[in-house]
């Protein structure tokens, strides 16, 4: 029998080759500041598990009640008979904490991107994206046969510039990061809503890591810059900050009332557990009932990136708990994760195609629940790492 798919393994060595083959690792412990990867004990620097939410008891709790109640799984699209009262409840809970008229609930954030992208805009439009959008964003844009328009990166001149070439187009979207994944910088969102508004575009945000991290309460970029009614489509996650699953867009009634009629991956994907929508909620009344967590996590943020950019260590432009130690080439930054995982630290190296040749980095990610044992013990091990690859 003939194997048509033999190429694939040509493919796997190539990416072998230029390092940019990556096996899965293996989480064998909870979601923790420290835990078991690939067998390993190791301070966990790569978690989006921003709050400590992921085993927290109270949303065990509210998970295995929905299972008793309503039972694991629904079986069935949103659209057919997937739709239990929890899901509802939910959606309203999740409009009036990000201050919208509704929410609407996808199953991972990557389907909010491409269902809603793919929904509102048509042959006759233009999409506007900032050059660093998140993958998922730039997958929705290209399930549209529209115009595309890129301009650099959190450049207000170059998004006006493209507002003032799009005038001929029936609609134009702005489209951006809230929260850019690999940099931890923030979106001008202020400035971006105004220019929106003067060129008539509508606006859409990506806040998947702002959600849980940025404004009162963890409310997100909008909320952040204080710019409620301001961006039409704010579209989220509930899988980093809140730990469970899933995606959502918030914004008008009009807006989710389209979106189900419309949105393939809303329509063609079936409804989430009960349990996971139990946690959902309960992660929402968490972050609101007990502001510590979102303010030990700006705390343990704020003491981590000292620390390590007074080693010397590059951070960029980080502005949020996503930090970067960006140390050029792809072989550095592949090297320095090796050896801290081999001394008990968990972070994973980012490198070219996904960020420029030359600063390819170790992301890190703290969260609220690092101890200030653990963020010493790291710092420590970054630069016993550094300073034996030169480095620093």
């Amino acid at each position: 029998m003939v194997n048509h798919l033999q190429y694939l393994k040509d493919e796997i060595d190539n990416l072998k080759k230029q390092n940019l083959f990556t096996p899965l690792p293996i989480l064998g412990d909870e979601q923790k500041a420290r835990t078991i990867i690939n067998g390993k004990e190791v301070i966990n620097l790569s978690a989006n598990n921003y709050l400590g939410f992921a085993n927290h008891p109270r949303i065990r709790k509210a998970a295995k009640e929905a299972i008793d109640k309503w039972g694991f799984g629904v079986g069935a699209v949103r659209q057919i008979c997937g739709t239990m009262p929890i899901h509802l409840e939910f959606e309203e809970q999740l409009a009036k904490y990000k201050k919208t008229e509704a929410s609407l609930v996808f199953v991972a954030g990557i389907a909010a991107n491409r269902g809603t992208i793919q929904a509102i805009m048509g042959e006759e439009d233009v999409i506007i994206s900032d050059e660093l959008n998140h993958g998922s964003i730039i997958d929705g844009v290209r399930l549209v046969k529209c115009e595309r328009k890129i301009y650099p990166h959190r450049d207000m001149k170059g998004l006006e510039q493209a507002l003032k070439e799009s005038q001929k187009f029936k609609r134009r979207l702005v489209v951006t990061d809230g929260v850019f994944s690999m940099d931890g910088d923030i979106a001008p969102l202020d400035e971006i809503a105004e220019l929106a508004e003067k060129y008539d575009a509508i606006t859409m945000v990506d806040d998947a890591h702002g959600d849980g991290v940025l404004g009162k309460d963890g409310r997100g970029i909008i909320d952040h810059f204080n710019i409620h009614g301001k961006i039409d489509i704010d579209m989220g996650t509930l899988s980093k900050a809140f730990a469970c699953l899933g995606g959502y867009i918030a914004g008008k009634q009009e807006l989710k009332d389209y979106l189900i009629q419309r949105a393939r991956s809303f329509i063609f994907t079936t409804a989430h557990p009960p349990a996971v929508v139990a946690a959902c909620m309960e992660a929402i009344k968490m972050v609101q009932d007990e502001p510590q967590h979102v303010k030990n996590l700006w705390k343990n943020t704020k003491y981590f990136k000292e620390k390590i950019q007074a080693l010397g260590f590059n951070t960029g432009r980080s502005q949020t708990p996503i930090t970067p130690i960006i140390v050029g080439e792809s072989k550095n930054a592949i090297r320095l994760s090796e050896e801290t995982f081999k001394e008990g630290l968990f972070a994973k190296p980012i490198v070219y195609p996904l960020v420029s040749k030359d600063t390819s980095r170790v992301r890190t990610i703290v969260t609220a629940i690092h101890t200030k044992e653990d963020l010493d013990e790291a710092v420590d091990i970054f630069e016993r790492v550094g300073k034996r690859l030169n480095l620093i």
